[in-house]
């Protein structure tokens, strides 16, 4: 029996490689190829296929919310990152929403071909660059959803008391979250909760 992937990822040329890697495999066969989430959510319907090769960050729906959409239609479907991003807040949101695997895009072709047939028979498939990452940031650090969004404007660089204005809280309240965050963060000063925060895939300069 061929095992059928399908590619979700907004970029064509990663398509084109990944869907080359896969046809030269004799018992893989890709079904679908999807530009974004909303497209990848449709073709799983569609093709049913045994794995979907998710990247991260497409425009409209992105590969979390689609992950979680599939997941809740189809809680068996092995759905296996694929993406650029490598902070250790990415890699749990993406196996939290019921990814069973992540890569990085600068993996060699063999392990993603690897990865699929891993994935196809019930495996977890976290490569050692992935849980490294996981374990150099242990425990994990969680925000509150108010967190998030304060830090995500300051990553903007808006001072404290447009925050405030932004939130519709005191400025004083922006002070006790950033102070929070820094806290949660092992940070000196909000810039430097910034940077970590970037850098572990907390938050993203474009959410």
């Amino acid at each position: 029996m061929s095992i059928s992937v399908l590619i979700t990822d907004d970029h064509p040329v990663v398509r084109a490689g990944i869907r080359a890697l896969i046809s030269n495999e004799p018992d893989m066969d890709v079904v679908g190829e999807a530009s974004n989430g909303a497209e990848g959510v449709a073709m799983q319907r569609e093709f049913d296929p045994d794995v979907v090769l998710m990247d991260l960050r497409m425009p409209g729906m992105g590969g979390i919310a689609a992950i979680r959409e599939i997941r809740a239609r189809n809680p068996d479907m092995r759905i296996v990152v694929l993406t650029t991003y490598d902070g250790d807040a990415d890699i749990h949101r993406a196996l939290d929403a019921g990814a069973c695997g992540y890569l990085l895009k600068d993996t060699l072709g063999r392990e993603v071909v690897n990865a699929v047939r891993t994935a196809v028979n019930g495996h977890k498939v976290i490569p050692p660059p992935v849980a490294g990452r996981l374990a150099e940031f242990t425990p994990r650090v969680d925000l509150t959803p108010r967190e998030l969004e304060v830090l995500a404007y300051a990553a903007k660089g808006l001072r404290n008391k447009d925050i405030a204005r932004v939130i519709g809280r005191a400025e004083e309240t922006v002070k006790v979250h950033l102070k929070h965050i820094m806290s949660k963060l092992g940070a000196a000063d909000r810039t430097e909760a910034v940077t970590i925060a970037l850098q572990r895939g907390i938050i993203h300069i474009d959410d």
